[in-house]
């Protein structure tokens, strides 16, 4: 079982990644240039965005080694932090829009830290 939770949240971070690095950024990337933002703060924003799916890639790596490595399981509590903390977050911006609460990221970062910590627990 806590292989399979392990190699699960490491592909619900893989797909989380791709669906939110490659479409969500072209839509993304596609609204901010038409935004009234200056360059600058049009560039900071395609990174934060972009950042998060580096995150949502060192999280599948990791929690893939972590299951063909059990020793290393400590490595998964800054994961289950992060993920945790970040679908925490976005719940309680979703309370003041609730726009935000249509998209899946509380879902994808729950789930990420919940089969992350099944998966050493």
């Amino acid at each position: 079982m806590a292989y399979w939770s392990l190699v699960l949240g490491g592909a619900l971070a893989l797909m989380g990644m791709l669906f939110h690095g490659v479409m969500g950024g072209k839509i993304y990337s596609a609204n901010i240039a038409k935004s009234d933002l200056e360059p600058l703060g049009k560039t900071l924003s395609i990174f934060a965005w972009q950042f998060h799916s580096i995150h949502l890639f060192v999280c599948a790596v990791t929690l893939f080694y972590i299951a063909y490595h059990p020793d290393t399981a400590v490595a998964a509590y800054p994961i289950i932090g992060i993920n945790a903390l970040g679908a925490l977050l976005f719940l309680a911006l979703g309370l003041a829009d609730r726009a935000l609460m249509k998209m899946p990221g509380a879902l994808l970062m729950g789930g990420i830290a919940g089969l992350a910590w099944f998966g050493i627990h």
